[in-house]
C-alpha cells in the first residue's frame, strides 16, 4: 500500500456485498488498456480486486469516505502491495486525490473510473449506522460517521416545505406533506421512531408494495450525505480526470441517481449542444464522450438470484473522446 493505515482503519469488517455486474464492469473498463484506474467508491474492494487480478499492468486508486470500508479494502488489497493507493475522500474530491497521489500516479494516464453509488450492504447491516428500518438504531445515516450532521440532527434544522419537496423529488408524492409534518412534529432519534411516524402519516390502504418508509429513509440518506451535489461534482471530476480513450462506468440503484447519470452523459455526448436536431449542430459544441450502449445495462436473472442487490442496479458507461 502507498499509505499507512489510519487508526480508524484498524479493524476491517467483512460483511460487504458481492460486487454487482462484475464481469461487465471489469471487461468494459480494462479495454482501455494499461494505466491508472480509479475505484471512486471502494467499499469492500470487490470490483477493485477483480480489476487488479485481471490486469497486472494497471495500478489502482481507491476512494472512500467510510473508515470501515477503507479498513476492509486495505486487508483485501494487501496482496497487490505497491499497485494500490487508498484515499479518505469522496468521489467529488477525485481531482485533489490525483494531485495528492502524483508520486504514485507517476505520469501514467487515467484510463478508467468506476463509481458504484448508494449504500453498501455492510452499512445497511450495521445496527449503529441507522441506514435502514430493518433494525432499530440511532438515526445517523452518515457515510462518514466522523463528520457532518446526523439524520436526526438534520430533521431538527429543516422545515416542512423543504422536507416535502425533497420527499417528492425522491418519488414520495401523495403523502409527502403528511409525512413531513409527522417527522418534524415527532423529531425521531431512532430508525424505529422514524418508521412509526411514517406509518402514522400514511393510511394502510394507500401503502404501495414494499415498506412504507423505504423512500423516506432513502431521502434522508441522500440529504445527510449531500449525494445530489456529490454525484454531479463526482461525474464532472471523473470525466475531467480521464485521458482521451479512458472509460467511465457508473452503477446506480434508484431512479433519481440513474436520471442524473443519464442526463450528465447525454450532455457530455452532445457537448452541450441545443441546436434543433433537424438543422444539425451549428454552435460548435464538441462531444466529450461516446456512449457504447443505447441504455442502461441490467443484471441477468442468474445474477439477481445469487445477489438480490443486483436487481435494482443500472450500469451506464462512456468512453472519453475529447478533452
Amino acid at each position: 500500500m502507498s499509505a499507512a493505515p489510519r487508526p480508524s482503519d484498524a479493524t476491517p469488517p467483512s460483511s460487504y456485498h458481492e460486487p454487482v455486474l462484475l464481469a461487465p464492469v471489469r471487461d468494459f473498463l480494462l479495454a482501455a488498456g494499461p494505466g491508472v484506474y480509479v475505484d471512486a467508491t471502494l467499499g469492500g474492494a470487490g470490483h477493485a480486486t477483480a480489476l487488479l487480478e485481471a490486469a497486472p499492468d494497471i495500478v489502482l486508486i481507491g476512494i472512500d469516505r467510510d473508515p470501515e470500508a477503507r479498513a476492509t479494502a486495505r486487508g483485501r488489497l494487501a496482496p497487490f502491495a505497491d499497485r494500490v493507493h487508498i484515499a479518505a475522500a469522496t468521489f467529488a474530491d477525485l481531482g485533489r486525490v490525483l494531485e495528492d497521489a502524483s508520486e504514485f500516479v507517476a505520469g501514467r494516464p487515467v484510463r478508467g473510473v468506476l463509481m458504484d453509488l448508494g449504500v453498501s450492504s455492510h452499512q445497511l447491516d450495521d445496527p449503529q449506522r441507522g441506514f435502514t428500518f430493518r433494525t432499530d438504531a440511532p438515526l445517523d445515516m452518515r457515510m462518514d460517521p466522523t463528520t457532518g450532521v446526523t439524520a436526526a440532527q438534520w430533521l431538527t434544522e429543516t422545515d416542512v416545505v423543504t422536507l416535502t419537496r425533497l420527499l417528492r423529488e425522491n418519488g414520495e408524492d401523495r403523502f409527502a406533506p403528511a409525512i413531513a409534518r409527522a417527522l418534524l412534529e415527532g423529531r425521531p432519534t431512532t430508525s424505529d421512531e422514524l418508521t412509526s411516524l411514517v406509518e402514522s402519516a400514511v393510511p394502510p390502504a394507500a401503502r404501495r408494495r414494499g415498506h412504507v418508509a423505504t423512500r423516506v429513509f432513502q431521502t434522508l440518506r441522500i440529504v445527510v450525505n449531500n449525494e445530489v451535489d456529490e454525484l454531479r461534482d463526482g461525474l464532472s471530476a471523473a470525466l475531467d480526470a480521464l485521458d482521451v480513450g479512458g472509460r467511465l462506468v457508473v452503477l446506480s440503484y434508484h431512479s433519481g441517481e440513474d436520471r442524473a447519470v443519464k442526463a450528465f452523459l447525454r450532455e457530455a455526448q452532445t457537448g452541450g449542444c441545443t441546436c434543433p436536431y433537424e438543422l444539425g449542430c451549428v454552435c460548435g459544441a464538441v462531444p466529450r464522450v461516446s456512449l457504447p450502449h443505447s441504455g442502461a445495462v441490467l443484471a441477468d436473472a442468474r445474477e439477481v438470484a445469487q445477489n438480490p442487490r443486483a436487481r435494482s442496479a443500472r450500469l451506464r458507461s462512456a468512453v472519453k473522446v475529447a478533452p
